[in-house]
């Protein structure tokens, strides 16, 4: 009797190895197209039982090509971008083809040129991004081109959009209010940052952290926020103006972009008690800061689960499949010195 070929006889023939081909039957994890020809060719020339499997595997599995579009390339798009790419390419449902760019410039223009840019190149699209006549425009244009949007972190007022997925902004923006109304010793004035009202999370951040103050801690003054466009240069200026003019600040809130010019303000002063400070996300620059004392409270994004979330839409969508909810709002995480 002849003996059937083994699963480390085709390992061996395809020079791979057995995991490698487990996964190419079994789509645990991607595997290159190229690596996963070759193990169809060597289970050929040996007479494995399994071929007809292997080739319908590699069939069943579509090729799919998602863009991610981020702002500046800091520490926290850094890993958001790692952890974007990492889903794709570990999709089971396609072989995922990530491209992953990151936008030097955040005026809506220049956004809504990179939407058109990119769009033609890939089959479904994931864009941080302002809300904007301009960038609504090319998002409905992609759209309408047979290419599903979706919005990351900070939605868009555009009905033809896809879907969103981020943080619960609101909860965010009561978060901070319930943490500085607590670790205020005493009421004061309150300092808010920022990045830009048209990335309406923001908006939407500073909008519920007025409305729990108003609500609870009347007795505190919130000043007019400050727009620092993302600039750490501006918010450094802003909060060290703010120290310097308001003996009895008592608290700072960045509910935007800013965070890294507020905690350079905030390790300048000697001698003086420190306002308490929320911001936002966790990177190696906020981690050290709230080790240090020097601000009190992140509120990080999840980015795996966003990212998990963000690629299954995504999929879905090139599958024509219903995405429900369209909008998707994860919580916070809420860090201090004692859970890192």
């Amino acid at each position: 009797m002849v003996k059937r070929p083994t699963l480390m006889d085709l390992a061996k023939a395809a020079g791979v190895s057995i995991a490698t081909v487990d996964r190419v039957i079994n789509r645990r994890l991607p595997v290159s197209e190229d690596t996963a020809q070759r193990v169809v060719k060597a289970a050929e020339s040996i007479g494995y039982h399994a071929t007809s499997l292997l080739k319908r595997r590699l069939s069943e599995i579509p090729v799919r090509r998602f863009g991610f579009l981020l702002q500046k390339r800091d520490e926290f798009y850094q890993a958001l971008g790692s952890a974007l790419v990492a889903e794709t390419k570990a999709s089971h449902e396609v072989e995922g083809k990530p491209l992953l760019e990151f936008m030097d410039e955040v005026a809506p223009n220049y956004i809504a040129k990179r939407i058109s840019e990119v769009a033609p190149r890939v089959d479904a699209l994931a864009v941080v991004a302002m809300d904007s006549p301009q960038v609504n425009e090319a998002i409905e244009k992609a759209v309408a081109q047979g290419k599903p949007v979706f919005t990351l972190l900070s939605f868009v007022t555009s009905t033809a959009c896809t879907g969103h997925i981020g943080l619960d902004s609101r909860k965010c923006g009561r978060i901070a209010g319930w943490t500085i109304s607590r670790l205020a010793k005493k009421p004061g004035k309150i300092g808010i940052l920022v990045g830009s009202h048209r990335y309406l999370n923001q908006e939407t951040s500073e909008i519920s952290f007025r409305a729990y103050m108003r609500e609870h801690q009347p007795e505190f003054q919130l000043f007019e926020p400050i727009i620092n466009l993302d600039d750490e240069r501006i918010a450094y200026e802003a909060v060290s103006d703010m120290l310097g003019s308001y003996p009895d600040l008592v608290a700072i809130y960045v509910a935007g972009g800013g965070q890294y010019g507020l905690i350079r303000a905030l390790r300048e002063i000697i001698g003086k008690r420190r306002p308490v400070a929320v911001c936002n996300e966790l990177t190696p620059g906020t981690r050290a800061a709230l080790l240090d004392d020097v601000i009190d409270l992140a509120l990080a994004t999840p980015v795996v689960p966003l990212a998990q979330r963000a690629v299954a839409n995504m999929v879905a969508a090139c599958e024509e499949r219903r995405i429900s909810p369209q909008q998707s709002f994860l919580p916070p995480e809420i860090i201090v010195s004692e859970n890192l």
